[in-house]
């Protein structure tokens, strides 16, 4: 293939970069732009919220950066029209990504410095908004990080949790738009991850990549690998195992990435079949590091350890005939979007200022924040496409 950006290619290749908007962010604004933004600077997968407006207003950015195709290469930015996969997230019980923060600020004394508001990166804290006078989380804006519980000393944040559910996932799996799915699990949650899988199971067919997100414990690889003869049977798209380091955490600093490395490099030993791709704590010094030890496939090279002479990726073939010896992609939550904040801010700043009238301001139509955003993001994603 000659398109550099093809999804399967690049994960075959070892160049995948995937977009992480969140699994509970439903900031239709920010979910959009960021969108538009990764795209057109090569991203080859948006992981958004199972939410429909959510996937409707990625899904229309999808759109848009087609149109801007032509615009983009001009300006030196090597995207093609393609489009990345669409994927949504799903968890089989209880999990950090899917929740919100929530607290009743009438019971915050007025003499607390508010040290909630600070800390949080994605700005879902606020007191006496401008925005129908509102104090509290948005609601909308959290992605459940939990930093704010531990800096409240009077112990008054919370979160409210949720999970998938069969008749919510039905329609969404179904759905043209869904190329990919992630399914969030933790070691010990086999049956409910089975009661989970009998349903995606049905529409396995139409999906390209069935993603595992787990966090390491003790028996991870063994139950990695009940995964893989569960699901096998009935998947044939090309099966990511996604190593949640240090969840939600790339933007805190250099350190963080180091926990996605080391679950990454244990999975990646126990050679399961499909691929590794690092999560939870990646920023810009994870693709530094991750060439520093070897684990990145160098440019040009496609084969695998122990894989002689053999052709060792067909394009229609989901898995390699051998699995890779390299990290094959990597996934950028918090420190991708934090990244693009600046234009954000002055984008959202825009609809306030716009007379006191709600009015959305798209990011295509202020191409000068546009191209900035693109710009911050091909930053980002150069860094493993250059490999």
């Amino acid at each position: 293939m000659t398109d550099l950006f093809a999804p399967l290619q690049s994960l075959k290749k070892g160049h995948w970069f995937k977009l992480i908007c969140g699994a509970s962010y439903q900031h239709l604004p920010a979910v959009r732009s960021l969108t538009l933004a990764y795209t057109l600077a090569g991203a080859d997968c948006i992981d958004v919220a199972a939410d429909p407006a959510v996937m409707a207003a990625a899904t229309e950015a999808l759109q848009v950066a087609k149109d801007l195709a032509k615009d983009a290469q001009e300006r030196g930015f090597n995207y093609k029209g393609n489009s990345p996969f669409l994927m949504v997230s799903l968890n089989d019980g209880e999990d950090p990504h899917f929740r919100k923060a929530e607290f009743n600020s009438t019971e915050c004394p007025s003499e607390c410095p508010r040290p909630c508001e600070k800390i949080c990166p994605a700005q879902a804290i606020v007191f006496s908004s401008i925005k129908e006078n509102f104090s509290g989380v948005e609601s909308e804006k959290c992605y459940g990080c939990g930093r704010c519980i531990p800096v409240c000393k009077y112990d008054i944040i919370y979160t409210n949790s949720y999970m998938s559910t069969p008749g919510a996932i039905a329609p969404l799996v179904m759905s043209t738009a869904v190329d990919a799915v992630e399914i969030h699990t933790k070691v010990g949650r086999l049956t409910e991850f089975q009661r989970l899988w009998q349903v995606i199971s049905q529409w396995a067919d139409q999906l390209q990549v069935v993603a595992i997100s787990c966090p390491d414990g003790e028996g991870m690889i063994d139950y990695l690998r009940a995964i893989y003869d569960l699901i096998s049977p009935s998947c044939r798209s090309a099966i990511i195992w996604q190593t949640d380091g240090r969840p939600m955490s790339g933007d805190i600093g250099d350190g963080t990435t180091s926990a996605a490395i080391k679950l990454g490099q244990k999975v990646l030993t126990a050679k399961l079949p499909g691929y590794v791709q690092l999560a939870g704590g990646t920023n810009n010094y994870t693709v530094a590091k991750l060439k520093a030890m070897g684990l990145l496939n160098k440019a040009g090279e496609q084969g695998s350890e122990g894989a002689g002479e053999k052709e060792e990726f067909f394009p229609s073939a989901p898995l390699p005939p051998y699995p890779p010896a390299f990290i094959s992609g990597v996934a950028y939550g918090s420190y991708a979007r934090v990244l693009l904040s600046p234009i954000l801010d002055q984008l959202e700043n825009k609809e306030v200022s716009n007379n006191s009238i709600k009015a959305t301001v798209r990011l295509e139509e202020k191409p000068e924040l546009l191209w900035q955003a693109v710009g911050l993001a091909h930053s980002l994603v150069s860094q493993l496409k250059s490999q």
